[in-house]
């Protein structure tokens, strides 16, 4: 599917829940304060956008192309980016809320999530190598079977890994957060 191209175009305040979002490739392209609620982005292309301040909870990313896309500041409830276009997939998530979202068997490594809410977020059986969880609050999400060799959770919180069902080799921890890694043994650790 030949898509039309916009690039260098900056999108402000635009309700896509009323006007959809048109089919195309976006590249280069800022969306401000845009809202996305429940819209149907699938089989669009965004190549190093930037979206700031917008609501993208429960969009349909199927087939979406998220090529190097930065989201600062963004509401992300409930989306599925497993669905998204595999393919030069990469992203990153700057004072985002993201729960509910899943990122089920995706490969997204050296994905940096900064500043995130990240309740009941499942990372189930994904692939997620030198990813950086600065300061990401993690509540009941789901790591299994979830490869985070050489990720870095040291000041990430409220995290249940268990290190017998995922890949941990060279992950690093802190002290503070370490007993993330022990709940699923039910050890108690006192001060």
């Amino acid at each position: 599917m030949n898509l039309p191209l916009l690039e260098e175009q900056h999108y402000k305040s635009q309700d896509y829940t009323i006007n959809t979002l048109p089919k195309a490739e976006y590249a280069d392209c800022t969306f401000i304060n845009c809202n996305f609620d429940n819209s149907d982005l699938s089989n669009i292309v965004f190549s190093q956008c930037d979206f700031i301040d917008c609501n993208f909870s429960n969009a349909d990313v199927m087939h979406t192309t998220l090529d190097d896309v930065t989201f600062t500041g963004c509401k992300i409830l409930g989306v599925l980016f497993q669905n998204c276009n595999a393919f030069l997939l990469s992203f990153k998530f700057i004072n985002c809320t993201l729960n509910l979202s899943s990122f089920y068997q995706l490969k997204i490594t050296r994905t940096n999530f900064s500043n995130c809410i990240m309740h009941q977020v499942d990372f189930t059986e994904t692939e997620a190598k030198y990813v950086i969880f600065k300061d990401c609050d993690l509540y009941q999400s789901i790591f299994d079977r979830t490869n985070l060799e050489h990720s870095d959770f040291t000041s990430a919180y409220n995290f249940n890994i268990n290190p017998n069902l995922n890949q941990l080799k060279q992950a690093s921890f802190s002290k503070e957060n370490i007993s993330g890694l022990l709940e699923s043994f039910n050890i108690k650790i006192l001060d």
